[in-house]
């Protein structure tokens, strides 16, 4: 793309003369920066592309990742354990006889010996120790599970955020410039009143006043645009030049269902009581561990020895042995009946304090849901009652307008009509804005936002 674009300037520079670059130059840039910055996205595409692009839930799915590894290792625990060693000892004898009253024995000079074993465990009963701690790191990984589905949930609503606080923006210049464009009608026709006698140098000046103070909004409007926009382009994981454009969204309606639906419905999805869940039986689970410690034991092994004593490393007739042995060893710890009851008190508490946590967060959930009811409810009428408003304030606009066009009407009547009905339509695009926001974390508080 870029190559046949360089072609184009070299063509035009040829055509053109020295005219030719600057001119195709400007066609460049132009076209570039709207090849490469401007993208349209609708609101479940920002939702899609952020979270592909999420460096937070790829460090969740690390987490996920790590909490599964260690699930595997407390399974491989309950795997058989086996060993093999080989070893070589020569031992040299100075003193190589050994006298017993009378009688006496010659030891050799020197002696060698290859000692090798294999061997290999079973744990039989350990009073259900490995199957608990297989089930604790289980209920972690689900911990972890539902940490990653939380983290998706704020990323979520933090680029629902930035995505209706640029639909805001970008409303409200829609709005900025349909009335520089009233207001510049009105200038026009001022100017030609005062030509004709009219009306006041006076008045034409409060339209100009007025045009200049709905610009100074728009470059407030601009600014703020290029932060949320830059912001949404971190978010989003999109090159930081580009210009992102917001589908329309809908208007928010009416709460349809009561407060107590939303609320039941948070009680079953909400991922901070389904963990706090999971640490309860995690709790259990190390309380029942600790019982286990008081049970005694049982193991089963198998061995096999290999013992030469000749110099060749080869096995050699008369010259080594093969015991081979199978045992069950059994062993208690029985000191664990009393120096353990510490350690199970402990355990009790930690599962209260779960336990009294979930209970306090069941609050919290019932008042953020109630919060964010009330607040997309009252965010709906405020919609309502503001339509209602412009209407008032558009019709107020027209009388206005037919009054000073006949005379009959002040200027600072007519100006302070088009600022309120400015004015009206900014609290309008707000409110649509605010009522989106208000609904999205309506059902976040639910904990349904990406189901």
């Amino acid at each position: 793309m870029i190559t046949q674009i360089n072609k184009l300037i070299n063509l035009k520079f040829k055509a053109l003369g020295r005219y030719g670059l600057a001119l195709a130059a400007f066609t460049l840039l132009t076209f570039t920066a709207a090849f490469a910055q401007d993208r349209t996205l609708t609101l479940d595409e920002a939702l899609k592309l952020g979270l592909a692009n999420s460096k937070t839930l790829k460090l969740s799915q690390a987490k996920i990742d790590q909490a599964v590894s260690e699930l595997k290792q407390e399974k491989d625990k309950a795997l058989p354990t086996a060993s093999s060693s080989l070893a070589y000892t020569r031992a040299q004898i100075p003193a190589h006889t050994l006298a017993f009253g009378e009688s006496s024995f010659a030891l050799p000079t020197g002696a060698n010996a290859y000692i090798g074993t294999v061997s290999a465990n079973e744990l039989i009963w350990g009073g259900g120790k490995l199957r608990l701690a297989q089930q604790s790191t289980d209920l972690l990984v689900k911990v972890a599970k539902l940490d990653s589905e939380k983290d998706k949930d704020e990323i979520a609503i933090s680029i629902i955020n930035e995505y209706y606080n640029l639909y805001r923006i970008l409303q409200s210049k829609k709005v900025v410039a349909q009335n520089i464009t009233s207001v510049d009608q009105q200038i026009h026709q001022s100017q030609r009143f005062f030509e004709q006698g009219l009306v006041t140098k006076n008045d034409v000046l409060r339209f100009k006043l007025q045009r200049s103070n709905i610009e100074l909004n728009g470059i407030d409007l601009e600014s703020n645009r290029k932060i949320v926009n830059y912001n949404l382009n971190v978010l989003l994981g999109l090159p930081e030049d580009t210009q992102i454009n917001i589908d329309q969204l809908s208007t928010p309606t009416m709460v349809n269902s009561p407060l107590q639906n939303y609320l039941d419905t948070a009680m079953v999805n909400r991922k901070e009581l389904q963990t706090l869940d999971i640490r309860t039986q995690v709790a259990e689970t190390n309380i029942k561990s600790i019982r286990a410690d008081r049970s005694p034991k049982l193991s089963a092994s198998a061995a096999a020895y290999y013992l030469d004593v000749a110099g060749n490393p080869l096995p050699t007739d008369g010259k080594y042995i093969t015991p081979l042995t199978v045992g069950l060893s059994f062993s208690w710890n029985f000191g664990t009946l009393w120096t353990n009851k510490n350690k199970e008190a402990g355990a009790r508490i930690q599962r209260d304090q779960v336990v009294i946590n979930k209970n306090i967060t069941i609050d919290n959930v019932k008042d953020d849901v109630n919060r964010s009811y009330q607040n997309y409810a009252a965010a709906v009428n405020k919609i309502t009652l503001l339509q209602v408003s412009i209407a008032q304030a558009t019709e107020n606009d027209k009388l206005q307008e037919s009054k000073y066009q006949n005379s009959t009407g002040t200027v600072t009547d007519r100006v302070d009509a088009q600022a309120l009905l400015y004015q009206a339509e900014i609290n309008l695009e707000l409110a649509k804005a605010e009522a989106g926001l208000a609904y999205y974390n309506l059902i976040k508080s639910t904990g349904t936002l990406n189901k």
